[in-house]
């Protein structure tokens, strides 16, 4: 593998390719690290300390890469564009002319392309406007009385805020789409791997100085996680297609044997994203609608008890469901077996044993719907595995789990299409490649 990473960095082309996403990776940690205008740096570093993790956008600080937690200027990291692309993704399935502009291929990605920029605008403005709004009322960092926005009683500050904020999102789109057009790999992924990975150094410190042993144990459970993950993202089956020979003109086509690959994790990560999207959002509702009074009702009690708790089992069994149900939804409005055998009939395939139509829609449905049960299962337990690890340590009240969840879910992700690049890139050059 040193081998390959050296003749990588010796191709003129690759290299420049390397070290240009390296550069536009250092830009984008530059900017998650430099406060906002208007936010007293000092008071911000007192209450991110003091909260230790135990808030309610604990997902989004996560892919930011503390960003949020500093209120900076890239604060609310790649977050929206991701809500963003999910969203234009499940109009495809309901709204006809985005559905037709999907199958219009380069002309009409364009277009959704553009749609997912326009989308991830307006959302960055609502969420760093209610960003802004909740360090302003003190809800940002729970119990902590710093004043991190001195200026706050000046709608002038405020407003620079948000449009900073948002031309932050803006940046890191572009950013990203830099990378992916002139870099390596796919830039936001990328971008949102480098966040994660920023977190790690610091999250693994703080268990080391608590716990050497604890520590010991959390890096040996790491392995083993991402072992595991590794070799289920790479898992799929295979359904063997056959097409026809077929005289077109002068020349014969087809009669070539291939197959269909469904991955056992057909979702992804979204799923999880889901998940914890929407245990948020009930303590989001009890902040902003109980205001600054100290009084609060059973549903709030409960929500603060159970819900934003992470080690709570009624949080650790709620977040599992949701992930195995995300996961069918997700995948079945995602992979349609009536367009795939339509797609096999009109160009000769046919599964052998299976007649052409309807019959190899049900059975693609069947296969579907096999490996999507293990598929959720696997997902559901990785992303809970930290909350686990916190109950049986007792550890409740620190939600940092680096190694374990959606951080190795897209981390591994990320690092194998990653490392597949580079490898058919140098393989085009009769290089060895990474994973010879």
């Amino acid at each position: 593998m040193l081998g390959a990473f050296r003749s990588a960095l010796a191709t003129p082309d690759l290299r420049k390719k390397i070290l240009f996403t390296l550069g536009i990776i250092i830009v984008y940690r530059l900017g998650a690290t430099m406060p906002a205008p208007g936010v007293s740096f000092k008071n911000v570093r007192a209450c991110a300390e003091a909260l230790e993790g135990q808030n309610i956008y604990s997902l989004i600080n996560l892919f930011s890469g503390g960003a949020l937690l500093n209120l900076s200027v890239f604060a609310l990291g790649i977050m929206p564009y991701i809500t963003a692309s999910i969203i234009i993704q499940l109009l495809t399935v309901v709204i006809p002319r985005f559905e037709q502009l999907k199958k219009e291929g380069q002309a009409g990605q364009g277009k959704l392309t553009q749609y997912t920029r326009y989308l991830t605008i307006g959302l960055a403005i609502l969420q760093s406007t209610g960003l802004v709004a909740l360090a302003v009322r003190g809800q940002l960092f729970g119990e902590c009385d710093q004043d991190v926005i001195p200026g706050k009683d000046s709608i002038f500050t405020l407003i620079v805020l948000v449009i900073t904020m948002t031309a932050g999102t803006s940046v890191i789109m572009w950013l990203g789409e830099l990378i992916t057009e002139k870099g390596i790999g796919n830039g936001m992924s990328l971008l949102i791997f480098t966040g994660i990975a920023a977190r790690i150094p610091a999250e693994g410190k703080n268990i080391l100085d608590k716990d050497k042993l604890t520590f010991a144990l959390v890096v040996v459970a790491a392995l083993i996680i991402i072992a595991s993950v590794i070799y289920v993202e790479q898992a799929q089956r295979r359904i063997p297609v056959q097409y026809a020979k077929r005289m077109i003109g002068r020349r014969m086509y087809g009669g070539t044997s291939t197959y269909l690959p469904l991955k056992v994790n057909q979702a992804g990560v979204i799923p999880v994203i889901f998940a914890s999207s929407l245990l948020y959002l009930p303590d989001l509702i009890v902040r902003l609608t109980q205001g600054s009074s100290t009084e609060t009702n059973w549903f709030s009690t409960f929500v603060q008890t159970y819900l934003v708790k992470q080690s709570s089992w009624v949080h650790i069994a709620a977040y599992f469901l949701l992930i195995v149900f995300f996961t069918y939804f997700y995948v079945g409005i995602t992979f349609n077996p009536d367009e795939r055998a339509d797609e096999m009939k009109k160009f000769g395939g046919f599964i052998p044993g299976i007649r052409p139509g309807r019959p190899t829609a049900e059975y693609l449905k069947f296969v579907l719907g096999r490996i999507t049960l293990p598929g959720s299962l696997y997902l559901g337990i990785v992303a809970i595995l930290p909350n686990l690890f916190l109950d049986l340590t007792g550890d409740g009240q620190n939600q940092n789990f680096p190694f374990g969840g959606t951080a190795v879910l897209i981390m591994v992700g990320v690092g194998l299409d990653t490392v597949k690049q580079i490898e058919s890139q140098l393989m085009q050059r009769n290089y060895e490649g990474f994973l010879r």
